[in-house]
């Protein structure tokens, strides 16, 4: 086991959320199960109260997550300095079994509690609380997530070993080796930069029609093309170099820590596109998500593209 300070940090950390998780647990099974707003009885007065402080445990545990994801982030690109064979955190990933569904299961934990945050955030704006079951019954199930996140992420670190030499991101991202990932390399690039910006037309068509289920589902979809696309073409522009193919090198120090920008864009961008589908909200409120969503969207396409086209100003040619 690797037991460096960052490690020891998020092990810490993960210890805290288990245990002020487990409360907001115990609360929101019982508030799911008896929460009644008809109801005016010593019982419901007491769910009240506990809905407060469960919500607030869970509001703080999301605040510190999104931050602490971008240290978990910052600790492998650290530690793959120690581990023979690694450049960047893609060698950490690959280092175990474990580490590909630990990053799948840590983006799908934000998203989950960040429409968590979204949907208290307008139960709280009625008299009547009508999202709060909702909102508890939805926390049941990330809790049983985030423990399963904060176990695998144990199990992970536990498993590296440091005398075992791990392939570089060069060997996992190629397109001579027979993952799936390399399949996504042999994709011809005019077909991935027509589903990259037709998907994105599609998201800007919706958001002039308002049409918000349509506009949610494309917002879904731009999640996947994008990252196949970030690694497979877009990212050989940031790297200037049409062979190095990795979602974790550009997060370093020497490409200006672009990739967080670029992550933190897509995002919020694409939460907030999700959010106008799944969460009944005003107008006002429908239409501030519509217009956060397209402009990190539209930030992140833009910035992306810079990429080809200032590389072709400056060479003449494409990679």
């Amino acid at each position: 086991m690797i037991l460096s300070p960052e490690v020891l940090t998020l092990f810490i950390l993960n210890a805290l959320f288990a245990f002020f998780a487990l409360i907001a647990f115990v609360l929101s099974v019982k508030i799911f199960l008896k929460w009644d707003t008809n109801a005016t009885d010593q019982t419901q007065y007491q769910l009240e109260k506990q809905s407060f402080l469960s919500a607030t445990i869970i509001k703080y545990i999301f605040i510190i997550k999104v931050p602490l994801f971008l240290f978990f982030i910052f600790t492998m690109d650290k530690i793959s300095g120690i581990l023979p064979g690694a450049m960047c955190a893609a060698g950490v990933v690959d280092a175990t079994a474990y580490g590909v569904y630990l990053i799948l299961l840590k983006i799908l934990n934000l998203y989950i509690f960040a429409y968590w945050l979204v949907l208290h955030n307008e139960d709280m704006k009625h008299e009547t609380q009508p999202y709060t079951k909702m909102k508890f019954g939805l926390f049941i199930v990330a809790f049983f997530l985030l423990m399963s996140e904060i176990v695998l992420e144990w199990v992970m670190f536990s498993a590296i070993d440091i005398q075992k030499v791990v392939d570089c991101c060069g060997v996992i991202y190629s397109s001579t080796t027979s993952s799936y990932i390399s399949m996504l390399f042999r994709i011809q690039t005019p077909l991935l930069l027509a589903a990259f910006y037709g998907n994105f037309a599609l998201i800007v068509l919706f958001y002039f029609l308002r049409k918000k289920e349509i506009f949610a589902l494309f917002n879904a979809t731009f999640i996947i093309i994008s990252l196949i696309t970030l690694i497979s073409f877009f990212g050989t522009y940031i790297y200037e170099l049409p062979t190095h193919r990795c979602p974790f090198c550009f997060l370093q120090k020497e490409y200006h820590y672009v990739g967080y920008v670029l992550y933190i864009f897509l995002f919020i961008g694409t939460f907030y596109g999700l959010v106008t589908g799944f969460v009944k909200a005003s107008k006002s409120d429908v239409y501030r998500s519509y217009r956060v969503s397209m402009l990190f969207t539209f930030l992140y396409v833009v910035l992306l593209s810079i990429y080809p086209l200032f590389y072709y100003i400056k060479n003449g040619v494409w990679l």
